[in-house]
């Protein structure tokens, strides 16, 4: 009696210890959540939301501290998945909150002095240039998202609507596969 007594405490302090180390070892550092909110929104890091970047916005929304309908370049695709990841029902945007039509930034060479001060506000590095020299914008990687706008001391960079052509259309709707009855 006494012995089968003595293994389960045995067995009890082994597993305790396997289960301590384990806790240890495999620690989750932060909110998975946040990660997964993160991971739906674009990164453009463009403060249109109201927050500095995506991160800190996804923080919001995990807390409960902020809507899904707040990042313009999302989209209203965005707020379907954020919808969908958190169980929640679809929120249209706001009246005039809304995503803007496709733009991309434009730098008039003629009136850029080389001050650097668009390529440091630029989240994607979609400005090229050097100190005072002429910048220009690699268009398919700029998002339109008009940090680039405020600092510029001169005025010379403004924003363009892209002509949506087969090109630079994008399918807004889930694609679901057709099911054929028989």
């Amino acid at each position: 009696m006494i012995s089968a007594l003595l293994v389960m405490i045995g067995i009890a302090l082994a597993l305790g210890i396997v289960l301590g180390y384990s806790a240890l070892r495999f620690k989750v550092e932060g909110n998975p959540l946040i990660d997964k909110i993160n991971a739906v929104l674009p990164q453009t890091q463009c403060g249109q939301c109201g927050y500095p970047g995506c991160k800190p916005y996804a923080t919001a929304i995990a807390a409960g501290e902020a809507e899904i309908n707040l990042c313009p370049p999302g989209g209203e695709d965005g707020i379907h998945k954020l919808a969908d990841l958190l169980g929640k029902d679809f929120i249209p945007f706001g009246e005039g909150a809304g995503p803007k039509g496709k733009m991309v930034a434009f730098i008039d060479e003629n009136t850029c002095i080389g001050c650097t001060l668009c390529i440091q506000a630029c989240p994607v590095d979609a400005i090229v240039g050097a100190a005072k020299q002429m910048h220009t914008i690699i268009k398919s990687e700029c998002t339109g998202c008009e940090l680039c706008i405020a600092p510029c001391p001169v005025d010379c960079i403004s924003m363009l609507p892209i002509n949506e052509d087969i090109s630079t259309w994008k399918w807004r709707y889930p694609v679901f596969p057709i099911q054929v009855r028989a």
